[in-house]
């Protein structure tokens, strides 16, 4: 075919593919409404998971269902809770994708899927709040799978959206995350706070890494990584994929894994539960935590049972490493075999309480004759081991570099390395039987 030829085709077939989508519309029978009002939820069904009220939909594929829910009066989240409801246990549901996060509605709110493929949540007074954006691109059908994803779909039962690739703080069984992606995870900020929080979980290039937002730097602070260059034979992975599968053919119990999808597909186990983990989702909470939580359906109380802890204890181990958590004491605190034990003070180790906070400074810029630094021996900070700071350094160039970055609040210094490493938030500092790892925290210098 002549480019000449080509030239003149191209035209009329792209207005034929454009006329083809835009008669793929959405039969009258498959849209629907779905209004913010009402009675709430109640007896069997209320509260749960954070307390929140909630308006069920007809929306749903057990044990998923759309609602409105809300934790604070009159500001509503379309959310997909999870789970069964065995007997009268009124926790049994978890809220595990959120629409409109951080961008609440109110009483009247509506869900509606047109016509023209659009999925679209407008408050009530007629502002979009949030919407899948797929107008006249081919949707045909709405529905919620099995595996909880929430899918709007073409004649040919493509995904032309799909919930799963738009996660909260949440990844369902088969759900994954793609390196350098705008789907991370993203924490809540508290059980009442359900936007975004400091939290976020991402695949990079050849890791899963952990960050903290700090006010105080441009980037956000690494505090766990799986390290670089896992065991996949140099392969770049191109997915992370929470999945569950039968650890064998004749066995009731099931792997809860990551799959690193690279060349040699390699996969690391995280847990492995007492019964069938289908309905699981792992999670990043609002305290950094990364958790495993599994549905069991053949109880009557307490269904949901954490499986898997980043932090936190592992099956046939003691401990954990809850000291490694950023705000397990706050914002100032000494933790020891996850206990909060000490506030680090200028005179000394105090007792630890939640109002153990970091030394005020001055708004203006710190120089060497308006700034002091403090003592504690023996701690490492929840960046120390995942950042690699400056090697080697003198500790006075170490405390010079601290002082003249004003967002640094403390330096951690290990002297066997001449290892330096600037801190803008304290938070939690790790008690170490190691005594050349010390901190040096930051306090302004009063004049005599």
């Amino acid at each position: 075919m002549s480019s000449s030829t080509l030239s003149v085709l191209l035209p009329s077939l792209s207005i034929l593919i454009l006329s083809i989508l835009s008669e793929a519309t959405v039969p009258a029978s498959k849209t629907f409404k779905f209004i913010n009002e009402g009675s709430f939820s109640d007896g069997f069904y209320a509260p749960n998971e954070y307390n929140a009220n909630y308006r069920t939909s007809n929306l749903r594929a057990l044990p998923f269902m759309l609602c409105f829910y809300n934790t604070t009066p009159n500001a509503y989240t379309l959310g997909l809770q999870m789970g069964y409801q065995p007997s009268d246990n009124p926790i049994n549901f978890r809220w595990i994708w959120d629409a409109n996060r951080g961008n609440p509605v109110r009483e009247n709110a509506v869900l509606a899927f047109g016509t023209d493929g659009n999925l679209v949540l407008t408050d009530a007074n007629g502002k979009i709040a949030w919407q899948t954006g797929t107008s006249n691109k081919g949707v045909v059908g709405f529905q919620i799978l099995p595996n909880g994803n929430i899918v709007l779909h073409d004649n040919r039962g493509r995904f032309v959206w799909q919930s799963f690739d738009h996660p909260t703080d949440t990844l369902l069984v088969g759900q994954g995350l793609r390196p350098g992606g705008p789907t991370g995870l993203v924490s809540r900020v508290s059980n009442v706070d359900g936007s975004a929080g400091p939290y976020s979980l991402v695949l990079e290039k050849d890791r899963m890494a952990l960050y903290l937002k700090s006010k105080n730097s441009p980037k956000p602070l690494l505090y766990y990584t799986t390290g670089e260059n896992p065991p996949y034979q140099g392969s770049i992975p191109t997915s992370m994929v929470f999945n569950a599968v039968p650890a064998n053919s004749d066995a009731a119990a099931y792997e809860l894994r990551y799959e690193f999808q690279a060349e040699s597909n390699w996969t690391s186990m995280l847990a492995r539960p007492k019964y069938n983990s289908s309905f699981s989702f792992l999670r990043l909470e609002s305290d950094g935590d990364l958790k495993i939580y599994t549905f069991y359906d053949k109880v009557d109380w307490s269904a949901w049972e954490v499986t898997y802890s980043l932090f936190g204890p592992k099956e046939g181990l003691d401990g954990g490493n809850e000291c490694k958590l950023p705000k397990k004491c706050g914002s100032l605190g000494l933790c020891d075999k996850n206990q909060c034990v000490a506030c680090p003070r200028p005179k000394g180790l105090k007792g630890w309480s939640e109002s153990c906070q970091p030394p005020r400074l001055p708004h203006y810029k710190m120089r060497a004759n308006n700034v002091d630094y403090y003592k504690v021996v023996g701690v490492e900070h929840f960046m120390s081991g995942y950042t690699e700071g400056e090697m080697p350094v003198k500790v006075t160039k170490c405390r010079e570099k601290c002082t003249l970055d004003c967002g640094c609040l403390a330096y951690f210094y290990e002297e066997e390395s001449s290892k330096c490493l600037l801190a803008p938030e304290l938070g939690t500092l790790s008690k170490v039987s190691n005594q050349s790892h010390v901190a040096y925290i930051k306090i302004p210098k009063y004049p005599k």
